[in-house]
């Protein structure tokens, strides 16, 4: 099953690369969100991924934003919700994903460098305004999925300018009976071999994202406040799950 899973992953990750190489030039922006969609999708099945979401509608144009565990969650969230992500400046260096991570509308940010902050932010609120949805992960960093760490609320800002709601988005990883698996949690001194051999040894894992109630920056257009409000009904959400 492992040796298996090994061979489909490569095959994929090749497909991947010849479509955004030579497909995405040529592609509708609508078509490429698809594709991406379809493609994260596949990506889960071949780990033996199974995707649980609520039904709640998540309004186009808004910012998504989640607690962080894995590497996974891009792809979880993109299968569910396809988004642009907004990731930390050093991913764009990294062999082939931070290659394929440029392709896919990912917006790099170089951390402490408030000037390229302005840049971003404004590249953030510029999506939002077009209808897009952007997804971050406000910790800034992964745990194992048994807590949450507190959010950066500098980020949220464009969603503020843009007049943009905010989606928090509850992520927790389950073995088929329900138990806690720290089996995808990419954190700590964890390689990322390290955990993607802890992923393909176990037959199935549930990825499951709990949709919790909108936030409309028009109403609370404080970051901080709106920060703690959305990590408040993400905490909530997974102490309930």
């Amino acid at each position: 099953m492992r040796l298996l899973r090994y061979a489909r992953l490569t095959a994929h990750l090749l497909r991947g690369t010849a479509i955004a190489a030579f497909g995405f030039p040529f592609i509708q922006p609508a078509r490429q969100i698809r594709l991406r969609q379809q493609w994260s999708a596949h990506l889960l099945e071949i780990l033996g991924i199974r995707l649980e979401k609520d039904e709640p509608f998540v309004a186009p144009g808004s910012l998504l934003v989640a607690n962080h565990v894995s590497w996974l969650d891009i792809f979880v969230i993109n299968a569910a919700y396809p988004a642009a992500f907004i990731s930390k400046a050093e991913v764009r260096d990294w062999p082939l994903i931070g290659w394929l991570a440029a392709k896919n509308e990912t917006v790099f940010l170089r951390r402490g460098s408030r000037g390229h902050a302005r840049i971003v932010n404004a590249e953030i609120a510029s999506l939002l305004g077009r209808g897009r949805q952007v997804a971050l992960f406000p910790e800034g960093t992964t745990t194992d999925g048994s807590h949450v760490h507190p959010f950066h609320a500098a980020l949220l800002q464009p969603a503020i300018d843009a007049g943009a709601p905010i989606q928090p988005l509850a992520l927790c990883y389950r073995l088929p009976d329900g138990r806690f698996t720290r089996a995808p949690a990419y954190d700590g001194d964890v390689s990322l071999l390290d955990c993607l051999k802890a992923i393909v040894a176990e037959r199935e894992i549930v990825a499951r994202i709990h949709v919790t109630p909108q936030l409309a920056t028009a109403e609370l257009p404080d970051r901080k406040r709106l920060s703690q409000s959305a990590r408040s009904a993400i905490v909530e959400r997974l102490e309930a799950a």
